[in-house]
C-alpha cells in the first residue's frame, strides 16, 4: 500500500492506490494496516480519532469527526462533517514571503501586440451578442466567417449566452462588464458585436464601456436596423478579418503574460500533484514580473487565512477579507449553506469537505504575495498573484478569468473535462491514469509527482508548455474547436 502524509501534523494520509483490507504500510515513521477497503485518492486514519476531534490534512483542519474513527479506517463523508460556519473576524498577521525562484530559461514569447499596447496569444475573430435573442444570427455568421479566415487569423468563435435583457442592478452590470471585457480582450484581432436593438444592455450601453477602442478592430451590428442582417454581418466580418490579418506575431516579454488558475472535477490527488505544480508555475511567472489570477472564492473558504497572511499590505488584506465575507453573504442571502460545494465527482475522487477542497485548491496560488484583489468584471492591474471574485462553477469562473485579462487558463482536474473558455484552456491531470484515458482532453500530466517525480523539474516543464501555448501551439480543446462563455448570474429575471 502506498500512502502520502502531506504534513507531519496530519492525522490522515492519502492512499495513492486502492488499499485492500489488511494491506500494510511501513516507513517515514508510519506503521499502519488498512482495516477496510479504501479507494485510491481517499484518506486513511493514521491514529484513533475521537468524535468531535478535527481531521488534519495539509497541516490544517479539513473537518470534524462525526463519530469515533479507528486507526486504519476510511475517512470520508460518512464520518466527517465540515467545520465551516458563517462570516468570521480575521486579524492582520502578515507572514514573510520567501524570494521566488526564476525559470531556468526565459526567452519571452511571440504574441500579437494590439493598438492599446495589450498583448494577445491568439489572433481570432470573436462574434459577441449583446443579448441572447441574436444567438442564432451569431452562429450563422460564425459559419460564414470560418470560410474567410486565413493568414495570421487563427479561428472564429461566436460566444453565445442567454443574457443581456430582463436583468436588473448588479446582475445587469455583471453582464455588461463581462461583455465589454471580452470585446476588449487582446486574443481577438477583430470583434463583431451584434445587438438586437431593443434590449436593456444594447450596443448604445456597451460601447461607452469600451473607452477609447480601436474602431478598425471592433464593429457593431444592430439587427433591427437592417433589412438583411446576415449580409451586413458578412460585410463587416470581411473588414474585420482583413484588419486582423495585418497583425503578426512579435517578440514579447514574459512579464506581459496573464494566466488564470482554475481547478474542477478534483480528486484526492489534486492537492498533491496538479495544484501544487500550478503553484510552482505561478511563482515562476511572478518571479519574472508576470501575472496570475486565482478565483473560485467558495473554494477558498477554510483556507482563506493562508492567502490573507500573504497579502502585500493592509489594504490588500482588507480587500481579501471583503472578498471572502461578501461571497459568504451571497450564499446566506440566497438561503444556501456556504459549505455545500464539493460535487459528487469531487467526493467520489476523495474530496470530503469544502475545507478539503479549498486547501487543495489554494495550492495553485504558490507561495508568492497576494498583490491584487479583483471584483467580478475587473481587469488585473497588479502584476504578481491576484484574487478574483467569481464562483466555483467551471464555465463561469474560467470565463471570469478571461474577462479579467487572462490570455491562457490553467485548469487542473482529477476527473477530466472537455470544455474551454474563450482563451486557451490547458487541462492538467492530477493522475496519470486520467491523462492516459482521456488523451484527447489532457494537455499536461502532473501525475508523476505522486510517483516520485521532481516537482521543480515538472514545474519548469509546465512553464515551458505555457510559453509554447503563448507562441501558438494549440491545446487539445482548441484542436477540437471548443470555446464558450458563461456569465455570472446574480439576480432575478424579469
Amino acid at each position: 500500500m502506498k500512502i502520502i502524509r502531506i504534513n507531519s501534523s496530519d492525522n490522515v494520509a492519502v492512499c495513492l492506490k486502492k488499499a485492500e483490507k489488511g494491506s500494510t504500510f511501513s516507513g517515514s515513521g508510519i506503521d499502519i494496516a488498512a482495516q477496510e477497503d479504501i479507494p485510491a485518492g481517499h484518506k486513511i486514519a493514521l491514529c484513533d480519532i475521537a468524535a468531535g476531534d478535527r481531521i488534519i490534512k495539509y497541516g490544517f483542519p479539513i473537518g470534524i469527526a462525526k463519530e469515533d474513527i479507528k486507526k486504519g479506517h476510511w475517512v470520508h463523508t460518512h464520518n466527517v462533517r465540515t467545520g465551516l460556519s458563517g462570516q468570521l473576524e480575521y486579524s492582520y498577521s502578515p507572514t514573510e514571503v520567501k524570494s521566488l525562484s526564476k525559470p531556468s530559461s526565459d526567452k519571452g514569447f511571440m504574441g500579437f501586440r494590439r493598438k492599446d499596447g495589450r498583448v494577445g496569444v491568439r489572433n481570432q475573430i470573436w462574434i459577441i451578442p449583446t443579448v441572447g435573442c441574436v444567438n442564432g444570427i451569431a452562429k450563422t455568421l460564425e459559419r460564414e466567417a470560418a470560410k474567410m479566415i486565413g493568414g495570421s487569423v487563427d479561428d472564429v468563435f461566436a460566444f453565445t449566452h442567454p443574457y443581456g435583457c430582463s436583468q436588473l442592478g448588479d446582475d445587469q452590470d455583471n453582464t455588461r462588464k463581462a461583455l465589454a471585457d471580452l470585446i476588449s480582450h487582446p486574443n481577438a484581432g477583430g470583434v463583431l458585436v451584434i445587438g438586437l436593438g431593443c434590449e436593456n444592455s444594447g450596443i448604445e450601453i456597451i460601447e461607452p464601456l469600451l473607452g477609447d477602442y480601436d474602431k478598425k478592430r471592433v464593429k457593431f451590428l444592430k439587427a433591427q436596423d437592417h433589412e438583411d442582417e446576415i449580409s451586413e454581418g458578412i460585410s463587416l466580418l470581411k473588414e474585420l478579418i482583413d484588419y486582423a490579418k495585418s497583425f503578426e506575431r512579435t517578440q514579447c516579454d514574459t512579464s506581459e503574460l496573464i494566466v488564470g488558475l482554475k481547478c474542477g472535477g478534483s480528486d484526492g490527488f489534486s492537492g498533491i500533484t496538479a495544484n501544487p505544480l500550478v503553484g510552482r508555475f505561478s511563482d515562476l511567472l511572478a518571479s519574472v514580473g508576470g501575472t496570475t489570477i486565482l478565483t473560485e472564492v467558495p473554494e477558498m473558504f477554510g483556507a482563506e487565512t493562508i492567502l490573507m497572511d500573504r497579502a502585500k499590505d493592509r489594504e490588500t488584506f482588507d480587500r481579501t477579507v471583503k472578498l471572502i465575507n461578501d461571497f459568504k453573504s451571497y450564499f446566506e442571502t440566497a438561503g444556501m449553506p456556504i459549505y455545500e460545494n464539493p460535487s459528487p465527482g469531487n467526493k467520489a475522487g476523495g474530496i470530503t469537505t469544502l475545507e478539503d477542497k479549498s486547501l487543495g485548491c489554494t495550492q495553485k496560488s504558490g507561495t508568492s504575495q497576494v498583490c491584487g484583489v479583483l471584483g467580478y468584471g475587473d481587469r488585473a492591474q497588479s502584476r504578481g498573484l491576484n484574487l478574483l471574485s467569481a464562483p466555483g462553477n467551471d464555465l463561469v469562473a474560467a470565463t471570469a478569468l478571461a474577462c479579467a485579462g487572462a490570455q491562457i487558463v490553467l485548469f487542473t482536474t482529477g476527473r477530466g473535462t472537455p470544455f474551454a473558455c474563450p482563451v486557451p484552456t490547458m487541462k492538467i491531470s492530477s493522475n496519470s491514469a486520467l491523462a492516459k484515458k482521456k488523451s484527447g482532453w489532457i494537455d499536461f500530466d502532473a501525475g508523476p509527482v505522486a510517483e516520485g517525480g521532481d516537482p521543480a523539474e515538472l514545474g519548469e516543464k509546465l512553464f515551458e508548455k505555457v510559453i509554447s501555448t503563448a507562441n501558438g501551439e494549440k491545446l487539445k480543446s482548441e484542436v477540437s474547436g471548443y470555446a464558450e462563455i458563461a456569465i455570472f448570474k446574480k439576480g432575478v429575471t424579469l
